[in-house]
């Protein structure tokens, strides 16, 4: 494993996803399903296809369901046989899958801002930079280009910036830095925030524990305005599951097996 390879992803898991209330009633929003998998699972077969296999996931409204998923994950998926006699031993049965995933799951409050849920995290990681997505988002971004662009420039932070219909925060860019970071616009015509940052761990000096702490709010706006905020510009594919309209998109992609998403090959 390389250093960078080594690196942590973490994953906000813990909103409550009102606005897919369709779905997220009974299951956290990182627990809805895309072809018969939860959108957690697609977005952590993204990094991994780049051999970053070491998540932190925030878990937050009903992360127990998360918790249940990865426990129960092999014996869900394939038949067993245990022996009681030898300390519980189960032999799985039927394909096997390549993930070699060490996952890291958080409780993080169930009110907490997305800021605090990663101040809350900061024990668990341990060099000097590592990644932050979404649980709600997909895209055919190449993350070992996006880590290097990160370590290029030297700055604390890189926000990878989409251009999807507007309704997320706007970044105004000039030379691949951030001047200025505009949570939800009322009017947009640039790029947004799509996540898959990268962090140096100097981003924990802007975080609180307090509940109320947004990383999209003052940390963000913070760093763009001492400089230390640079877009990674992603120019293809990046779809988030916000509505339930956004989730039948993305159910119809899979089912028509137009997954632009989907890099990795098993």
């Amino acid at each position: 494993m390389t250093k960078e390879e080594s690196m942590k992803v973490v994953i906000l898991c813990g909103g409550q996803g009102t606005r897919l209330r369709e779905e997220t009633e009974f299951k956290p929003k990182p627990m809805v399903e895309i072809g018969g998998r939860p959108i957690l699972w697609h977005i952590m077969k993204i990094y991994s296809f780049f051999g970053f296999n070491d998540f932190i996931l925030c878990l937050g409204y009903k992360g127990e369901k998360i918790k249940e998923y990865f426990l129960n994950y092999q014996t869900s998926r394939n038949d067993f046989t245990i022996d009681l006699g030898h300390s519980s031993k189960i032999t799985y049965h039927g394909r096997s899958e390549r993930n070699r995933w060490k996952i890291t799951l958080a409780d993080t409050g169930i009110e907490n801002q997305t800021g605090a849920r990663l101040k809350l995290i900061e024990r668990y990681v341990d060099t000097p930079d590592f990644m932050v997505t979404y649980g709600d988002g997909v895209a055919n971004i190449a993350i070992n280009k996006l880590v290097h662009f990160h370590q290029k420039h030297g700055k604390t932070a890189t926000v990878t910036g989409v251009r999807p219909p507007s309704r997320f925060g706007e970044l105004l860019i000039k030379d691949d830095r951030v001047v200025d970071f505009n949570e939800k616009p009322a009017i947009s015509g640039g790029y947004i925030n799509g996540g898959f940052f990268v962090f140096n761990k100097k981003i924990f000096q802007y975080l609180s524990k307090n509940a109320n702490c947004a990383l999209e709010r003052d940390p963000l706006v913070k760093l763009s305005g001492a400089g230390q905020l640079m877009v990674y510009c992603h120019q293809e594919f990046w779809q988030c599951m916000d509505t339930y309209r956004d989730l039948q998109f993305l159910e119809r992609c899979w089912q028509e097996q137009k997954i632009p998403w989907k890099i990795w090959n098993d």
